[in-house]
C-alpha cells in the first residue's frame, strides 16, 4: 500500500516508513502542496496512493465523493512526527486491513 502524506504532516514520513509502505510520497515531493485538496485527491485516486493527513478536509471529501482514494485521518492532536511514525507502525495490520476492504473509505487513527 503506497500512502500520499498532506502538506500538514513531515516530509520525512514517506521514507521512514517505506520498509512498512515502500512507494510512499509526500505531496511536497510531488510539487502537490501547495495545490487545493482537489488536485491532491485527483493524484492519489489516478495513481492508487491512500491520503494521510491531519485535517478533516479529505474525510469530508471522501464522504461526499466516496473512494478511491482512501483516506487515513491521524487523529493525535498536537504530537511529533515521530509519535505519528510510532502510530503508523503499531498500527500497520489495522492499516492493511482497511486498505484491502472495498467497503471502506476513511480509517481514523486516535492516539
Amino acid at each position: 500500500m503506497k500512502l500520499l502524506f498532506d502538506q500538514n504532516l513531515s516530509p520525512r514520513l514517506a521514507p521512514d516508513l517505506a520498509d512498512l509502505f515502500p512507494g510512499s510520497e509526500h505531496v511536497q515531493n510531488l510539487g502537490l502542496d501547495r495545490e487545493p485538496d482537489g488536485p491532491v485527491w485527483e493524484y492519489a485516486r489516478t495513481h492508487g496512493f491512500v491520503i494521510v493527513t491531519k485535517d478533516a478536509d479529505f474525510s469530508d471529501r471522501s464522504a461526499m465523493a466516496g473512494h478511491p482514494p482512501k483516506v487515513i485521518w491521524v487523529r493525535l492532536g498536537n504530537c511529533t512526527t515521530s509519535e505519528i511514525e510510532a502510530t503508523l507502525r503499531l498500527r500497520t495490520a489495522e492499516i492493511e486491513r482497511f486498505g484491502g476492504d472495498s467497503r471502506l473509505g476513511v480509517l481514523a487513527l486516535f492516539g
